[in-house]
């Protein structure tokens, strides 16, 4: 199989400079209406909690009525990441307090502090995008086999998960996620940590701000629970099946962000990042967020022009085009890989005993996932 050498490499900076002049002026423009959409779906979730503390009053046949309602919450789980996460890539908010504010709120179900937000995501995943120096990346083979690396080869989708351990791990692994870098950061605030793919440190202000915000946050979640008045029933339709439901919703776009590619010393986009082709609905109703790759190409773009990024990419690098995938073709070969890198180009299992290329090539819409079992080796 052919697989991107580093010379063939093309930095984000170079993608960008040549397509933002045929982009629009309205393009980079500050897109306000994001804070609306997160403040409609504050208010849905509001609604569901609303309605939920009635929930001990009504009969056991009525209860189903509240399912969809939870699917509803669950999505709105979801766009408040994603909309947070165009806020906090813009300058749609220029009062750092109200910023502050907004992004807290938007964030508070993800049990994400804005500032580690800002540090995790902004500055270090979007500078050092699936190489070594990456927080979100695969797990190497070579790190230590600790309890945040355990967890990730137990529940994230690989060729040896188990579906049940799969269905748990869609649920929770946003929540892990959370857990592993704030506990970094946090506790110890150093490169050495190794339950993390990549540990970073933040300054002493950064720290004061994240704990603090953690803590408003928890004080949030606990108003919720006292709200509920601790009721099973309560609490089981209106806090923990919403959130589930959007930490899967999450999940599924982030495991096939980043977690088929190669790691990559060239932050190139194409070559480390995936697009996916998901109905219209979802686009939708989840602010383009499949459309991966271009966003890193163009992180502080309204998220609207995605689409005219995309098309402008297929043009102008026509062999490289292929980073868009089906969803459905995405999640397939997710599920037909190992979750480890032995090397730059190449998947493993836990053990190290089964080991795969990377099944992307410079044009990924030659794939066909069902025959990758043909090219694992022992």
């Amino acid at each position: 199989m052919n697989v991107i050498q580093n010379s063939a490499l093309t930095h984000q900076s170079e993608y960008a400079k040549k397509l933002r002049p045929m982009l629009p002026p309205a393009a980079f423009l500050p897109d306000r209406n994001k804070i609306v959409i997160l403040l409609i779906n504050v208010a849905l979730l509001v609604l569901g909690w609303a309605i939920a503390s009635y929930l001990d009053r009504w009969t056991w046949y009525w209860l189903p009525l509240y399912f969809p309602l939870a699917l509803l919450m669950g999505n709105s789980v979801i766009v408040l990441l994603f909309s947070s996460h165009d806020l906090m890539h813009s300058s749609a908010i220029k009062a750092p307090r109200f910023r502050r504010i907004v992004s807290l709120v938007g964030l508070a179900m993800l049990w994400m502090p804005p500032t580690l937000w800002q540090i995790v995501h902004n500055r270090e995943h979007h500078t050092h995008t699936n190489s070594v120096a990456d927080p979100d990346r695969n797990y190497l083979y070579e790190q230590p086999n600790t309890w945040g690396k355990w967890i990730q080869n137990q529940f994230s989708p690989s060729s040896d998960v188990h579906p049940l351990g799969l269905a748990v791990g869609m649920a929770t692994a946003w929540g892990i996620y959370t857990f592993r870098n704030l506990t970094s950061v946090l506790l110890f605030n150093n490169e050495s940590v190794n339950y993390v793919p990549a540990a970073f440190r933040v300054s002493p202000k950064e720290r004061a701000a994240i704990a603090s915000e953690f803590f408003g946050i928890l004080g949030l979640h606990l108003s919720i629970l006292c709200y509920l008045q601790f009721h099973p029933l309560k609490l089981a339709l209106s806090y923990f099946l919403p959130i589930g439901i959007g930490y899967a919703g999450i999940i599924f776009y982030v495991y096939t962000n980043h977690m088929l590619c190669r790691l990559t010393s060239v932050n190139d986009p194409l070559a480390n990042s995936i697009s996916i082709k998901v109905p219209k609905l979802f686009d939708l109703l989840h602010l383009n967020f499949s459309y991966h790759t271009e966003h890193h190409i163009f992180p502080g773009i309204n998220s609207d022009y995605y689409p005219l990024v995309q098309t402008l990419l297929q043009t102008h690098y026509p062999t490289k085009a292929g980073y868009v995938l089906p969803a459905k073709a995405a999640w397939q070969l997710l599920l037909q890989t190992p979750r480890h890198y032995r090397d730059d180009v190449t998947f493993t299992t836990w053990s190290g005993e089964t080991s795969i290329p990377c099944p992307l090539e410079q044009n990924a819409q030659k794939i066909d996932p069902t025959p990758i079992a043909e090219l694992r080796k022992v």
